[in-house]
């Protein structure tokens, strides 16, 4: 069992989420960050769609009734276990009975931790993972909270020589696909998104990113029918102000999608902290 002393300002169960029930109203959800979520899997030898830990904005402490092999990957912190220092995108080992310490990042907004064995809550419709919108899977994690830890047996070797994601720039450039309702705004809509800064709302969180900047225009008015959305899609309410979907988005919305980032930026969306400034690019 891991039991948990100190959440921080928000910390949850993740694995790769409940994709192919969007037809049901039921949102993928799952690591907001995939890309390091399954780094820290294979640190530790796991499957990469194992449950974790992820972390927002860090400041937790975990307590291992169990000696453990754990690895914190994501946005960058430091790692004290048993006092002693360790570094972030390496495994390392955990005596039974030790604190692991998560810091504060100094930038970047969500870590992850894998435990070998994985994070072995019960799953709800295939997941483990905690989805804030819909309310699905374990509720965020609370002092005094105990997580099991699976079995180890069947699993690949500990590594040590996976590499992790380069750093998010001070000021990230996000690459963009016209979105399927493009024509619902003017031409200089689409060349306003993806030439001005736009500076990350203190509102986002794992549902969407919310934008401040330059409203969009439209060219036409009335309202969608609602459709079907993904991750990475931008949105645009009437406010103009763009909102990027995360992993907890709803599974369909009534406003027009402008835009939609391309696969590898989704992971980066998730890291961008509020305050911050980001640019997007066709």
């Amino acid at each position: 069992m891991i039991e948990v002393v100190r959440p921080g300002p928000l910390a949850t169960v993740q694995d790769l989420g409940r994709p192919g029930r969007a037809h049901l109203g039921v949102p993928r959800s799952g690591a907001a960050d995939e890309r390091a979520l399954r780094l820290a899997n294979r640190l530790v030898g796991n499957p990469e769609g194992a449950a974790g830990v992820e972390f927002t904005f860090g400041g937790a402490a975990l307590r291992f009734r169990t000696r453990a092999w754990v690895a914190v990957t994501g946005a960058p912190v430091s790692v004290r276990v048993a006092g002693r220092a360790h570094g972030p995108n390496a495994p390392c080992f955990v005596p039974c009975g030790a604190l692991v310490e998560i810091g504060t990042p100094p930038s970047g907004l969500r870590s992850y931790l894998a435990v070998r064995g994985g994070i072995a809550v019960e799953e709800v419709l295939g997941s483990r993972s905690t989805d804030l919108l819909s309310g699905l899977g374990p509720a965020p994690l609370a002092p005094g909270d105990r997580l099991p830890i699976g079995a180890c047996e069947g699993l690949a070797d500990i590594v040590v020589d996976v590499a992790p994601a380069p750093p998010l720039p001070e000021t990230p450039v996000l690459r963009v696909l016209p979105g399927p309702r493009d024509d619902w705004f003017t031409e200089e809509a689409l060349a306003t998104l993806t030439s001005a800064f736009y500076e990350v709302s203190p509102d986002s969180n794992r549902v969407g990113v919310r934008l401040d900047g330059p409203p969009l225009v439209r060219a036409r008015g009335g309202e969608l029918r609602s459709e079907g959305v993904v991750t990475g899609s931008i949105q645009v309410p009437p406010s103009g102000l763009p909102i990027i979907f995360l992993a907890d988005h709803p599974t369909t919305g009534g406003y027009p999608v402008i835009a939609v980032l391309g696969s590898a930026a989704v992971a980066a969306a998730a890291q961008l902290r509020p305050g911050q400034r980001l640019r997007f690019r066709l």
